[in-house]
């Protein structure tokens, strides 16, 4: 199904839980600035799964929160890897995951993104509060045994890890992975927070650079993103530049929905203005057929966050 602009939604991003056992200072919960505590239950999850399955949506990718703080994730991805064929995915901040890895490969998933915005353990404890570097570590070189591709994600902000993206991209070659590097984001009204002004720095330049070092680029579909293909150090890397703010291109290549852990569609990230709920008239009775009316609302809903005319 397309939305009005003529994106196909293809895939859909599901916030199982608002739980999270880090607390990093800059997280903003998938774009939900409340507080979410009415979890879906597996059968909830995979039914709204097969909802979207029938609108062409073959694609998955779950979050949080931290997912795997669930103790029931592992069915939870067992069941959606029954109906989404083409992609089963997770993103996860890696602390639990070498105790979770094997048997989230087992139940069906694909591959996996994992937080990484420090590899130095004093700056790792100031971003999340917790002394769990090498957890996360530990959870990358047992993810990539077991998926592929399995990406890093990498949160630049002024002035705190802006000095490590060579550091990053020779630890991603060194481990097989692909780097992430992400563009803090925020709503256009929180622009101007101090936080913001202090930490945002648009990734611009990297990928200029990039650009000219590069052996090829190629394409991801989603957002149209760009992947820089080159040798690092005699290695392959492969570097990934998510810069969403101000950046149609993003938006009008966008094919992605996503679904809060309380239950309610969410058409865009940086929008909580239009969300469309169907927890509540599931546990009301709703049928599927219902559902599916609500399903289509949401996605005729979505439009480009940032459009052209608004970035002259």
């Amino acid at each position: 199904m397309k939305d009005r602009y003529g994106r196909e939604v293809k895939s859909i991003r599901v916030s199982v839980t608002e739980r999270c056992n880090l607390k990093c200072f800059y997280c903003h919960r998938e774009g939900e600035w409340h507080e979410h505590v009415n979890e879906m239950k597996p059968e909830e999850i995979e039914r709204i799964l097969r909802i979207a399955r029938r609108l062409g949506i073959r694609k998955v990718k779950f979050t949080g929160g931290e997912p795997l703080v669930r103790g029931d994730i592992v069915d939870i991805v067992s069941r959606a890897s029954a109906i989404m064929d083409k992609d089963v995915s997770l993103t996860t901040n890696g602390t639990l995951l070498k105790k979770y890895a094997r048997e989230l490969k087992d139940a069906g998933l694909m591959r996996v993104n994992i937080s990484l915005d420090t590899l130095r353990e004093e700056k790792y404890l100031r971003i999340t509060g917790l002394p769990l570097l090498k957890n996360v570590i530990d959870g990358i070189y047992e993810a990539v045994e077991l998926f592929n591709p399995v990406k890093l994600n990498f949160v630049l902000m002024k002035g705190l890890n802006d000095d490590e993206v060579e550091d990053l991209i020779r630890f991603s070659s060194d481990t097989g992975t692909v780097l992430q590097i992400i563009e803090l984001e925020a709503p256009v009204e929180r622009e101007k927070d101090d936080f913001f002004r202090k930490y945002h720095l648009n990734p611009k330049f990297i990928e200029e650079h990039l650009e000219q070092v590069a052996e090829r680029v190629v394409y991801n579909e989603l957002h149209h993103r760009k992947r820089f293909v080159f040798d690092f150090s005699g290695k392959k890397a492969e570097v990934e530049i998510v810069r969403p703010m101000h950046n149609s291109e993003f938006c009008m290549n966008c094919t992605r929905i996503r679904l809060t852990s309380d239950g309610k569609l969410k058409p865009c990230l940086l929008r909580d203005d239009n969300l469309v709920e169907l927890l509540s008239p599931m546990r009301n009775g709703a049928n599927d057929e219902e559902l599916l009316e609500l399903f289509k609302r949401a996605i005729m809903l979505r439009e480009p966050y940032w459009k052209p005319e608004n970035l002259k």
